[in-house]
């Protein structure tokens, strides 16, 4: 049998998309065939099922987070300038609607963390390198002297993940760009305050 020739990553972003419109379980191996243009033999050859593929999905959607994670920390404008940049990126994300495709992560994680320990321990790995990237961020803006040292930058970015996953699921509801705008606009004054 020859391996089915395709775009994985394209596949993988497609996939992605699937998983979070309905989560998990309620995506059938017939929303992931249309999804990704995939058929069932080609899925099956290359990830060996439904699952396997969400592991791909996964890994690709941490390779595209940490990416886009570089492009708002990698400028040479002041860590503070671009954390309030990174912080109307999310509201723009729940703005457009995405609020729901807005993380496949803590998605996934409500869905089959009880369910599926490899799954539950990729996605805690992938959730706590995220928090200690804003770790890693604020500890910058404390050594140029952007944000006051007195306070921790590990709890600084606990408080700030909470907040963002706080923003993400608050938008489910309400959804008005302007709340959402004042609420990320607040985060970001009582970390850097």
């Amino acid at each position: 049998m020859r391996n089915a020739e395709f775009d994985r990553e394209k596949v993988l972003r497609s996939a992605m998309t699937a998983f979070m419109d309905k989560g998990y379980g309620k995506t059938s191996m017939q929303d992931l065939t249309k999804a990704t243009g995939l058929h069932p033999g080609s899925i099956y050859c290359a990830f060996d099922n439904k699952r396997g593929l969400l592991l791909a999905a996964l890994a690709q959607y941490r390779t595209d987070r940490s990416a886009e994670f570089l492009r708002f920390f990698s400028g040479n404008k002041p860590v503070l300038v671009e954390l309030k940049a990174y912080l109307d990126n999310i509201v723009q994300e729940c703005i457009s609607c995405e609020a729901a495709k807005a993380c496949l992560l803590t998605k996934a994680l409500n869905e089959m963390a009880q369910q599926d320990e490899e799954v539950q321990t990729i996605i805690t790995e992938n959730l706590a390198n995220w928090q200690q990237g804003i770790a890693d961020v604020l500890a910058l803006a404390q050594t140029k002297g952007e944000l006051s040292a007195k306070r921790d930058s590990q709890h600084l970015a606990r408080f700030l993940v909470m907040g963002i996953y706080g923003l993400r699921t608050f938008a489910h509801t309400h959804p008005k760009g302007e709340t959402l705008q004042e609420l990320a606009d607040q985060l970001f004054f009582d970390i850097t305050a």
